[in-house]
């Protein structure tokens, strides 16, 4: 124990997929120091930088306290009466179907099954999606056309054990970096060797043995080429494939695509299929590269297929891996928190499982057909089918493809309610009811990772103001609309074993998931569980699937799905001549609700940016640190330029991040179109067309500042620093007075003022002081801004007076912008390593100072300033 006298939590990181351990010790006061957990299996004590930052995101400035309507608060039982009474009667004007729910993988088990038990078995209505259908809904109709189910084969054990770990469309280094650490710790101790399968070039390349830089979506094409050679060189197990069927039908697909759409040469390609081939223990992992496209599915069946043909599926080492983005996407799928699924891995659309799901709920009303899947679901808000919509712990107004469009969808809407821990969302924005939910270190329930394992979320701190668990929340409002025996729910063990009973009923029906093993558990047992992988029941606990090639179709054997490469929706033109992909930062996670409150992990990359080919840029007239406005057919955005050849010609990339909150200008699904898979329902987020064109402000804008600044620019971006904020900005629109605009600005008239102005060379630099203190200062300039921003930030609320210089005093240090997150260490501090030390390794700028040695994301960064270093003396 430390001061505070209490002790450490176990719980689990409430970011992506892998479901890291975490130990929470509260400070007794609001807040929580965390560290990994090193006895939990996903990670044994390693966190990434945002699972290392969770202590900094805790506290009350930011939280919703109190339910509000309209905003204005309300009692709890003013604002449940109205949702449980506008639903009912919606209902009964309109019908179920004329409601909707729109949950997230950020919810628990136990809240997701309560918010499926409502809507499916007692409202009657399969409109429950989740936002997880936008990262890993290729991947469930993928697992469910081979297998029969929606299975993850594998565990993370195969990783340690592999020779060849394939990854495709995953950025693991990124995305998941405490998987990628491990990774290169069976690289270390057994030469595990990596293919990185991804048109653009990621930190995950590094480290790899080979890069394919295939042309977006021809992922199928690949995987068919290398079915058709496992074929050729006689690598098909055929004891295997004799508990398949239509293996004859997917290689005549797979033969009949042609591997030049890959964009590869010959060489990468016969390099790539006789590593594969002659490896005997693969891992295949895949992510959002693969699922989120108009033929994820297929890409999926085509991963799958190599696996079935060569056996290598079930068995240490081996096998198709799918990760997920969210912390309880997997148990969302286990719910049946998806429009086309059932609680347990049972079939919506299978009138025996619906009627003996009916019967353990003993519900109402259970829907035939499967619900809208999330672009339809906003699309039905948009036209009016959806007249009340309850959306949880997400932010579709930027999240989803064509956001402007959902944005408009939800505000036209004639009642929306969220439910949130803020109300400071382009979507709480828009709501009728905002309903206070507990955040992730203040809820008790379950999530499941992506290899199966079920951990413990626990309670650390208390919830501020009148903020509820969301299974509470849900089961009060099924209670009030006349439904109170089956939502009489006193604590999520309670549920869980209800669903744990449930899972016991999948059994009968030869489904694979099933928890009926702890279906008896009591309330300390639950407090006390430790991680376990499913099935967990009283004959078998964990391990993996599919070894002894026992799958679940009706006759028990596993089926090739015949696919061929179909191109992206959108084509490129002459009006949109560029592919553009998305996707992740290291640093930041979906909307940035959570970690744009830490300062160390803004620090990283503090503003939005589009990574566009050096020859491009050339030929566009483009420069660094120039703006950049991005077309396409439905939106536009502007960016920063990061000119890079980590992207192919004629191809950008820009993160998925920024918000209304954060960077009204740059959010990136306002460009991308609803295209989706017409099997899963998943978008394609990954391979729109659109313009570049250089953005041509009449001036550019750099400020620091104590208090939330309120730029109204055409383009600003604002991030939280150690000492209160910074925001890059730019305007077309002539300013006048530049010393009233920073009063704007920084909220303040009677600050005191220090300036210098230049207006016939379009220059301004302003400081503001309070008490002799500075409380906000702002640079203008007709480019870019040059001046020290790292230094600048570290001075609001400080006695400041040289602020004006932009520039850090001769003998302080400047350690330059953050590459470390974990530690805060700078570009300059390493480089300054590197250049006075002699550290030319990045093992040795690791011992020296510690950067790279928590969770190794910004490995592949210091290595690029080591061949940078390597490079320039070369050449001298």
């Amino acid at each position: 124990m430390d001061g505070s006298g209490l002790p450490e939590i176990r719980s689990t990181c409430p970011y992506c997929g892998v479901g890291c351990g975490v130990l929470l010790r509260p400070d007794g006061e609001g807040g929580i120091a965390v560290r990994g957990d090193p006895e939990h299996p996903a990670n044994f004590g390693r966190l990434c930088s945002k699972g290392s930052a969770l202590g900094e995101t805790v506290g009350f400035e930011h939280r919703l306290l109190s339910p509000m309507v309209n905003g204005s608060a309300r009692s709890w039982n003013d604002a449940l009466q109205l949702v449980a009474d506008r639903f009912s009667s919606t209902i009964a004007e309109h019908g179920p179907d004329s409601v909707a729910f729109y949950v997230s993988g950020q919810l628990l088990t136990e809240d997701y099954y309560v918010a499926n038990k409502l809507m499916k078995g007692f409202i009657g209505s399969a409109n429950i999606d989740t936002n997880s259908r936008l990262c890993m809904a290729s991947s469930v109709a993928g697992h469910k056309r081979a297998f029969g189910t929606d299975t993850v084969p594998g565990t993370y054990e195969d990783l340690d054990e592999a020779d060849l770990v394939v990854l495709v469309g995953s950025n693991l280094a990124w995305c998941h970096p405490v998987l990628h650490q491990r990774l290169l710790t069976a690289r270390k101790k057994r030469g595990t060797k990596i293919v990185v399968i991804d048109p653009r070039r990621t930190a995950s390349c590094n480290d790899a043995d080979m890069h394919l830089a295939l042309k977006p979506g021809s992922d199928v094409a690949l995987f068919n080429h290398l079915l058709a050679e496992v074929y050729e060189s006689g690598a098909v197990d055929a004891d295997f494939v004799a508990h398949t069927n239509g293996f004859d039908t997917a290689l005549d697909a797979a033969r009949a695509d042609v591997i030049s759409v890959t964009g590869l040469s010959d060489t990468q390609i016969a390099e790539f299929c006789k590593l594969w081939i002659n490896t005997e223990k693969v891992v295949t992992i895949y992510s959002q590269g693969v699922n989120q496209s108009t033929s994820g599915s297929d890409k999926v069946n085509a991963i799958l297929n190599s696996h079935l043909a060569t056996g290598r599926i079930g068995t240490p080492g081996c096998g198709p891996f799918s990760v997920t983005g969210q912390p309880n996407a997997m148990g969302g799928r286990e719910v049946g928190g998806l429009a086309n699924m059932l609680a347990c891995h049972l079939d919506l659309e299978n009138a025996d499982h619906r009627a003996a799901v009916r019967h353990f709920w003993n519900a109402p009303a259970m829907p035939k057909a499967h619900g809208l899947k999330a672009v339809d679901m906003f699309q039905a808000v948009g036209d009016g089918r959806i007249k009340a919509l309850w959306i949880i712990h997400t932010n579709p107004a930027v999240s989803m493809p064509d956001a402007d469009a959902v944005r408009d969808a939800i505000a036209s809407c004639p009642f929306i309610v969220v439910s949130d821990i803020t109300g400071a969302t382009d979507t709480a924005r828009l709501a009728d009811v905002l309903l206070p939910a507990s955040a992730w270190a203040e809820k008790d329930g379950t999530v499941t990772n992506s290899d199966r394992t079920i951990s413990r979320q626990r309670k650390a701190i208390d919830a501020p103001g009148q903020a509820r668990p969301d299974w509470d929340i849900l089961a009060e409002v099924g209670r009030r609309m006349g439904f109170a025996s089956a939502f009489d729910f006193a604590s999520p063990a309670e549920i869980f074993r209800e669903y744990a009973a449930l899972s016991g009923v999948a059994e009968q029906f030869g489904r694979d998931f099933d928890v009926s093993g702890l279906s008896k558990i009591s309330d300390v047992h639950y407090d006390d569980m430790t991680p376990q992988r499913w099935p967990i029941t009283p004959t078998r606990q964990g391990g993996r699937f599919f070894a002894d090639g026992q799958f679940y179709h009706p006759d028990r054997k596993a089926r090739f799905v015949p696919v061929r490469f179909k191109p992206p929706a959108a084509k490129t033109e002459p009006r949109f001549p560029f592919r553009l992909n998305t996707g992740r930062l290291r640093d930041q996670w979906h909307t940035m609700t959570r970690t744009a409150l830490s300062p160390r992990l803004s620090a990283h990359l503090p503003e939005p940016f589009l990574d566009i080919h050096p020859a491009d840029a050339g030929r566009l007239g483009v420069g660094t640190a120039d703006l950049v406005r991005l077309t396409s057919p439905i939106g536009s955005a502007i960016l920063r330029a990061r000119i890079t050849d980590s992207v192919q010609p004629g191809h950008v990339f820009a993160s998925i991040h920024w918000t209304g909150e954060t960077a009204p200008s740059a959010r990136i699904d306002a460009v991308i179109a609803a295209a989706t898979d017409p099997v899963s329902g998943q978008p394609e987020s990954k391979a729109s067309v659109v313009s570049v064109t250089r953005f041509e402000p009449a001036w550019y804008g750099f400020a620091v500042s104590r208090d939330a600044m309120k730029p109204t620019s055409d383009y600003w971006a604002l991030s939280r620093t150690a000492q209160g904020y910074r925001a890059e900005m730019a305007g077309r629109a002539f300013v006048s007075d530049w010393v009233a605009e920073a009063k704007r600005l920084f909220g303040t008239q009677s600050a005191k003022v220090a300036s210098v102005l230049d207006p016939n060379r379009g220059i301004a630099r302003i400081a503001l002081h309070e008490d002799g203190v500075l409380i906000g200062a702002l640079f203008v300039s007709p480019t870019p801004v040059s001046v020290m921003r790292d230094y600048l930030q570290t001075l609001p609320g400080q006695k400041a007076l040289d602020a004006l210089s932009g520039r850090s005093p001769a003998d302080l240090p400047n350690p330059g912008p953050v590459l470390c997150a974990c530690f805060g260490i700078g570009i300059n501090t390493i480089l300054d390593a590197i250049e006075t030390e002699g550290l030319m390794t990045v093992d040795a700028i690791g011992e020296a100072l510690s950067a790279g040695t928590n969770c190794g994301s910004c490995r592949p960064e210091i290595s690029d300033l080591l061949l940078s270093v390597k490079t320039r003396e070369a050449a001298e």
